[in-house]
This record gives structure tokens, sequence and C-alpha cells, in this order.
């Protein structure tokens, strides 16, 4: 039997370059996983708040109730939450992905209604002056003015996307997280740091790209600061 090669992979090291040679197409496919489950679960996610925020914003009655759903399904374990939805997705990426789309609601929400809500009345007076209808005057005036604040809300939800979708490696589908579950029940001490370094590169690349947009679409921020 041929002595095992004396390398950072047999010594069980942290950082390991041949880690990273050997197992790039894993790398890279659980990558490709974890950036479709935490994007599709962002745009589920916003696709509902706006939504649930615009209704909060015009009934007022409504907000105390989106508010409070939002923030229980907030609290509710991950264990649980897929458990929930086991019944209705199966063992699948359609349940991770839904289960990251409602913890995101709570965040989504709370910021496009706070950005509804400080849209000056007076603006809203001068825009039905000039004859804006209600969906003209949501989506010509209200939600362009609401932009700054939906981005932050958005900027959150898809870091904390970032991280939870790891949590999906209890049903197989967590992407990184499924590397890191792997090496951390068989003590692989390099596959455990490269999937948490990978995850937390995503999200910061995420924060910044999401960043750049806002900056892109919300130009008079930029020229009122300055």
């Amino acid at each position: 039997m041929a002595p095992l090669p004396d390398d950072c992979l047999t010594r069980n090291e942290w950082i390991c370059g041949i880690y990273l040679s050997t197992r790039r197409q894993i790398l890279l496919d659980a990558v490709v996983q974890h950036l479709q489950l935490t994007s599709l679960s962002v745009l589920l996610g916003l696709v509902v708040a706006v939504p649930l925020a615009v209704l909060a914003r015009r009934w007022g009655w409504a907000a105390g109730p989106v508010l409070a759903v939002t923030t229980i399904l907030y609290t509710i374990p991950s264990l649980a939450m897929y458990s929930l939805l086991l019944p209705l997705y199966g063992l699948s990426a359609a349940l991770v992905v839904a289960g990251l789309a409602l913890y995101s609601l709570t965040v989504l929400v709370r910021n496009i209604l706070a950005g509804l809500r400080a849209v000056p009345e007076e603006t809203r007076q001068a825009a039905r002056g000039l004859g804006y209808g209600p969906v003209r005057l949501l989506l010509a005036v209200e939600l362009p003015l609401a932009l700054p604040a939906a981005m932050a809300g958005l900027r959150i939800a898809t870091v904390s996307a970032v991280s939870l979708a790891t949590v999906g490696a209890i049903v197989g589908y967590g992407g990184l997280g499924n590397l890191i579950y792997a090496g951390m029940n068989s003590y692989f001490k390099a596959q455990v740091l490269t999937a948490s370094v990978l995850c937390v590169l995503i999200a910061v690349a995420a924060d910044l790209l999401l960043l750049g947009v806002q900056r892109l679409v919300t130009p008079w921020t930029r020229t009122a600061r300055a």
C-alpha cells in the first residue's frame, strides 16, 4: 500500500490550495445553487411584499395585521418552517425558496411601507392636482420616492437570504450549506472554511451590487447629500 502524500489535504488543514483545485466543479455547482436559491427567494419575497406594503399604506387598519403576520413568520425557527412547508413542496429546492421568501417579508414589507409613508403629503396633493389617478400616483410618484428605503430593505433581505440559504442543507438544497454541513460531519476543515468564505463573499458582492443599483436608480439622493 502506497503511503499517503504529505499535503494539506491529508493533514486536514483549514487553508488548502489542493482542495480548491481538486473540488473546483463541486464548489462551482454549490455556488450556482446558492445564487439560484437566494435570488429566487428574494425576488419572490419582493413580489409578495410590494402589494402588501401598498395595501397597508392605502388602508391604515391593514398595517398592523400585515406587520404582525410577517414578524411572526420571521420568528419561526428554520426547522419548524421547513416542516410546515414540507407537505406543500416536498423535499425540493422550492421548499427552501418558499421558506427564505417568507423570512424576507418582514424586512421588505417594513422598509417599503416606511418609504411609502415618507412620501410628503404635499407631493401627493400636487400629483392629484395634475390629474394623477391612484395607479399613476403609485407608480409614478410614490414607489419611485420610496425606492431608497425599499432598496435598503432589499439589501438586508438579500444578505440575510445568503446566510439563511445554508440551512437548506437539512433538506439537501442548501448550496454552499451542503458543503458546510458535510464538512462539519466529517471534520473536513478546508471544506468548511472554503464554503463559509464563499458565502461571505457572495453576501458582500450582492450587497455592493445592490448598492450600485440603488445609486443608479435614485440619483436625487446623491444630489440632496451634496
